[in-house]
């Protein structure tokens, strides 16, 4: 059986999915890409188990197949070729063979009965009742996953922790991360539904799906044990996490009457020269902050080293001395870059910090949490 395709039109796709096949796993099977061609249709599959990607293109071929192929090797042939046309010939020996107007290349392929059954969430008139679905823009969702992601777990004593939750209620679709330390809740305001459910997307979806999105327009369909992102002819699908998020409204305080409005790049850039001086396994940061100006000091005992600051701010509440991890606050930090002025509410030592853009959006809200650290007296 043989079937044509252009090299640089199967690099884009091959591009798409390829993070979809694991680097290590004993599941050597895993290692491969499934093609499968029905009536002029190529599909090709990855999975690690945890998620699926697949992808579709039209091909000239006489006929219908199903095979295994090393995805590592094919695709690093492919994406080397100049653009021209690959005539694809599947021999009865086992062998796949590349013919391009230059060159001939042979692979081993597999049978496809080895491959294991990609999950799908059918989505006809039938089983529509068990499906929720919604529309969202890509950029909007790559937006948002990847200004909350950061915030994830990485325990697995922490299971429900180690994705980013999806929560639909009236206001519109919120974004949840947190690992403990740290905390990112992002509302986007322009998503509405009759969906009143929470969904934990794991961490490596997440992280694959964060490099696949652009600005085509993305398709959602999520039951009760997979979530399903379609962006035309790609679509990843990833098992949820069957846990029960914990209550991150509860860890939110509502009584920070402090005030401080500050610069975002003036501080992130005092923190990250900070970071020098904070290299323990607490990475302290000490805030002092007055009515116009927070000191900013680090100091490493160990190997004799101190640094400190003085930002510019405006602060209304009692002079304060409070300490951080240097590196969680620069997480936040980088994360919310794009702002001019953040402000942090505060209200004790020894109590959670909010931080919030100066700027208030239209479509989306913003905050972000931060446990601070005990300083030594």
């Amino acid at each position: 059986m043989e079937f044509k395709l252009n090299s640089k039109e199967l690099e884009k796709h091959l591009s798409k999915i390829i993070p979809g096949v694991p680097t290590k796993t004993p599941m050597t099977i895993l290692e491969n890409f499934l093609f499968e061609i029905t009536d002029g249709l190529l599909t090709i599959y990855a999975t690690d188990l945890e998620i699926s990607l697949q992808t579709s293109l039209n091909v000239v071929s006489d006929s219908n197949a199903k095979i295994v192929v090393p995805a590592h090797l094919l695709f690093n042939v492919i994406k080397t070729l100049k653009d021209t046309t690959i005539q694809f010939k599947v021999q009865d020996n086992g062998k796949l063979l590349l013919t391009t107007n230059t060159g001939k290349y042979t692979l081993s392929y597999l049978e496809a009965t080895e491959f294991p059954e990609i999950p799908s969430i059918k989505t006809d008139e039938q089983n529509t009742k068990d499906i929720n679905e919604f529309t969202i823009q890509g950029n909007e969702l790559k937006e948002s996953i990847d200004k909350t992601s950061f915030a994830m777990s990485r325990e697995e004593m922490r299971p429900a922790m180690m994705g980013t939750l999806f929560e639909f209620d009236d206001d519109g679709l919120r974004f949840v991360a947190t690992d403990g330390h740290k905390l990112v809740n992002l509302l986007n305001k322009k998503v509405t539904t009759k969906i009143n459910q929470q969904y934990i997307v794991p961490e490596r979806a997440i992280s694959v799906l964060s490099k696949i999105l652009d600005e085509r327009e993305v398709k959602v369909y999520l039951s009760k044990t997979h979530v399903s992102f379609r962006l035309s002819e790609l679509q990843l699908i990833t098992r949820v996490i069957g846990q029960k998020y914990p209550d991150y409204a509860s860890v939110i305080p509502v009584e920070n009457e402090f005030s401080l409005k500050i610069n975002t790049k003036e501080l992130s850039d005092a923190i990250k020269r900070m970071m020098l001086f904070s290299v323990s396994s607490i990475r302290k940061v000490k805030f002092s902050i007055k009515k116009d100006v927070v000191n900013i000091s680090a100091e490493e005992a160990s190997i004799g080293a101190s640094g400190e600051e003085n930002v510019p701010c405006e602060y209304s509440g009692d002079d304060l001395e409070i300490g951080f991890n240097s590196a969680f606050l620069n997480d936040i930090l980088n994360h919310i870059s794009a702002e001019n002025e953040i402000v942090f509410k505060l209200h004790s030592p020894t109590k959670a910090v909010i931080v919030i853009p100066v700027e208030k959006k239209d479509n989306y809200d913003l905050t972000m949490l931060l446990m601070p650290v005990r300083l030594n007296n």
